[in-house]
């Protein structure tokens, strides 16, 4: 290692573990639907870790380090018009990256939501079917789908952007998530901590029960059977 490096702290761990949990799961909830059978059972837990996945990090925009926070990297149009003029200057993420995590994260919500009162028409039910109509939950079915069709190519564009920045740009995303180190002389992540992150995952947590029905009554009793008489 070059002794004269500068390097700054830019993402916390947790703010990459949830980067790379998150590509699991997605990863894993792509897979067991387009599988189904059997594994729309799995399709369903994955999708309430993602819900806690979500939930975590929108607590952790709040509450976490320094270019972890919404606050941080929040884009407007200024910011955006600055970055495609090449004018802008930051750590974190640019206001173009701010659009696409923001992006990510609204289509995971849609996706989760929907996906929670859904069914497949055989055997397979969403933990909160039960509060909606079938007709409203064919409907959000039908949502669920399209929006995993929105969601599998915004990952595609998602992997092209970092192959650009890295190749193009010379701009290396993928070791800041992996390291938590951002080459240069920016200033290193303050915030966070444990009282933070506790918070930020009874959050979660909290969402992934309710999520999960968990909180519904159960079906009612079956009726006695009916005694045989003894002729």
């Amino acid at each position: 290692m070059n002794m004269n490096s500068k390097r700054f702290r830019l993402w916390d761990l947790p703010t990459r573990l949830f980067h790379w949990l998150l590509v699991l799961c997605v990863g894993a909830a792509v897979l067991s639907g387009q599988l189904g059978g059997k594994l729309i059972v799995w399709h369903g837990r994955i999708g309430l870790v993602i819900v806690g996945l979500v939930v975590f990090r929108l607590v952790w925009g709040l509450l976490g380090s320094t270019y972890s926070r919404f606050a941080n990297f929040l884009p407007t149009p200024a910011t955006i018009k600055a970055y495609l003029r090449g004018e802008w200057q930051g750590e974190g993420h640019n206001p173009l990256g701010a659009l696409s995590v923001f992006g990510l994260l609204a289509l995971l919500a849609a996706q989760v939501a929907t996906g929670l009162f859904s069914n497949d028409d055989i055997a397979f039910h969403g933990p909160l079917a039960t509060l909606v109509g079938n007709d409203l939950s064919n409907r959000l079915t039908g949502i669920h789908h399209l929006v995993s069709d929105l969601l599998i190519g915004f990952v595609v564009l998602h992997l092209g952007a970092i192959i650009f920045y890295g190749h193009v740009k010379k701009q290396k995303l993928l070791k800041p998530m992996i390291t938590g180190w951002g080459e240069g002389e920016g200033p290193s992540a303050t915030g966070g901590g444990w009282v933070a992150f506790v918070v930020a995952l009874v959050v979660a947590l909290a969402a992934v029960y309710g999520a999960s029905g968990g909180w519904l009554p159960g079906p009612p009793p079956l009726p006695p059977a009916a005694e045989t008489p003894n002729w």
